[in-house]
Order: structure tokens, then sequence, then C-alpha cells
């Protein structure tokens, strides 16, 4: 089994065939995850950004939707709505194509709101998530698969 693990860590990418799925697992050096995460940078934020203005939107939603109860079809909060609706399924599928993009790098978006993404690595034998938050300058922690960002712990000079 060492074999195999080190053939992985030597970037060779790990298929699983799951319920007739296809997973692909890419596998990141501290320094690959780095060099990711710069290139992903720009599009990250603007999928928070995306995201954000979803909220808002969302918001907007709720109020004119409140507003034009009982409204005729001609009201001009029926009319905003209309386009705030259109606005919204725009943002929406803007933000999936975006992180469908950074996902097909190999990593993953964990937290939209805050920017945070996950790189599978291994710290020996186990298989482990290198964690960046956006705005953090390099992949400085690392943290169980099942752990979370709460469970963060500095990356070793090593991680073998």
């Amino acid at each position: 089994m060492r074999a195999g693990v080190a053939a992985v860590a030597a970037g060779v990418v790990a298929v699983a065939d799951t319920d007739r799925r296809r997973v692909k697992l890419t596998l990141f050096t501290v320094d690959e995850a780095n060099r990711t995460a710069e290139e992903i940078q720009p599009e990250l934020e603007a999928m928070v950004q995306a995201r954000r203005e979803l909220g808002r939107v969302e918001s907007r939603i709720d109020v004119l939707q409140l507003a034009i109860a009982g409204a005729s079809a001609d009201n001009p909060d029926a009319h905003e709505l209309t386009a705030q609706l259109a606005r919204r399924d725009a943002l929406a599928d803007r933000i999936r194509h975006g992180v469908e993009r950074i996902h097909r790098r190999g990593c993953i978006v964990k937290d939209l709101e805050r920017g945070l993404v996950d790189f599978y690595s291994l710290k020996g034998d186990r298989l482990i998530f290198l964690c960046w938050l956006m705005g953090e300058t390099d992949v400085k922690h690392w943290h169980t698969l099942d752990g979370g960002f709460a469970s963060r712990r500095p990356v070793p000079g090593k991680l073998d």
C-alpha cells in the first residue's frame, strides 16, 4: 500500500468508481495548493461578491413579494419583482458555474460566504485537507476530512 500512496503523492490523480460514478481526487502538495490558490483567487473573490449580491437580491425579492400581495400585474413593484427574479437566476447561474470551474481544478469550495477552500493532500498515509481562507497569503493550515475549519492546525514544515 505504501507504494500506491507514494505514487499518488507524486502527482498521480486517484480515481474511485463509486456507484457507477467516477470521482476524481486530485492531491496537492503545499506548494501546488499555494499556486492554485493564487490562480483561483480572482474567480473566488468574484463568486464571494456574487454571493453577497445574491443575498441582497433575495432580501429585496422577499420585500417585493409582500408588497405586491393583491396588487395588479401593472404595479411597479411587480415589474421590479420580475427584474429581481431574473437577476437572482443570473447570479445563481454565475455562482454555480464559477464554483464548478474552481472544483474542476481539484479543490473544494467549502464556504462561499468566507471564501474558504480545501485541497486534498496527504499527511503520511492519511488523507487530509489543506485549508485556505481567501485573504490569507498562503496555505498555512490543514485539518482532517471530518474536522472542518474549527480544527485547523498549522502546516508543519513537511507533511509526510
